[in-house]
């Protein structure tokens, strides 16, 4: 392991089998290094961050909950971030945006717009009832499955910034080098399994990169919570006499 200042690599050399197996191994390093934390949230960004989240909030003790962002598509290429958008109106565009690619103001919008449409249909397909967590003066943890341009998990840390967290984390299996060194600006620290010099994707370092569906993000996150209520529950071990 290598320390850049207070910013955390791991050398890892062979893609993950899965998100659950990256989820994992960023467990196991973060457990060494966090553990220690007091008041930690992880927020997972769905869908992909979810199974990958469970593992370290569960390694650090941590209560678990939701960060909801969305990328910004380039209308025709979608798959290409033009920027992202998160809860409380936050917008990051990248450079050059609008007029990048000959994208216009009024097209900015109008992809804005659906995607925001659809980060109010996750918050309440996922969350339901159940109120957003308390940022307020925590160690808080945004952990995804990964980082390519950065512009999502920006606007992840941006959401977090407005909410006063005392500390703010990304944690995520592999990045981008150039994304890794804006996300080292933007938060307090950085922790990152793989930082690979010839980044070409987030999936070329999964053997398996299936989809994430609503569903298994449902699953997953019912579980961590039902967890989490069964443990408050449990009264506290009396003093020896």
């Amino acid at each position: 392991m290598l320390e850049v200042n207070n910013f955390i690599i791991m050398q890892q050399l062979e893609p993950f089998k899965d998100r659950g197996d990256a989820g994992r191994q960023l467990a196991q390093a973060m457990s060494l290094t966090h553990a220690g934390y007091r008041d930690v949230l992880v927020l997972a960004l769905p869908r992909g961050g979810v199974p990958v989240a469970v593992p370290v909030a569960q390694a650090l003790h941590a209560e678990l909950d939701l960060m909801l962002v969305r990328k910004l598509g380039l209308p025709n290429h979608p798959e290409f971030a033009m920027g992202a958008i998160g809860s409380g109106g936050v917008r990051i565009l990248q450079p050059g945006v609008p007029g990048l690619m000959g994208v216009t103001q009024r097209e900015v919008d109008a992809v804005s717009a659906a995607e925001q449409a659809e980060l109010a249909r996750r918050e309440r397909q996922y969350r339901g009832a159940r109120a957003p967590a308390l940022l307020d003066g925590r160690c808080v943890i945004l952990v995804d499955d990964g980082v390519a341009t950065g512009a999502t998990m920006l606007a992840a840390v941006e959401v977090a910034r407005r909410r006063h967290p005392a500390r703010l984390v990304v944690a995520v299996p592999v990045a981008a080098r150039d994304a890794f060194e804006a996300l080292s600006v933007a938060a307090d620290e950085v922790a990152c399994l793989a930082l690979p010099a010839r980044f070409r994707a987030v999936g070329q370092w999964y053997r398996s990169f299936g989809q994430t569906t609503d569903e298994e993000v449902q699953s997953l996150l019912a579980q961590a919570w039902a967890q989490s209520r069964d443990a408050a529950s449990q009264p506290y071990p009396k003093e020896p006499t």
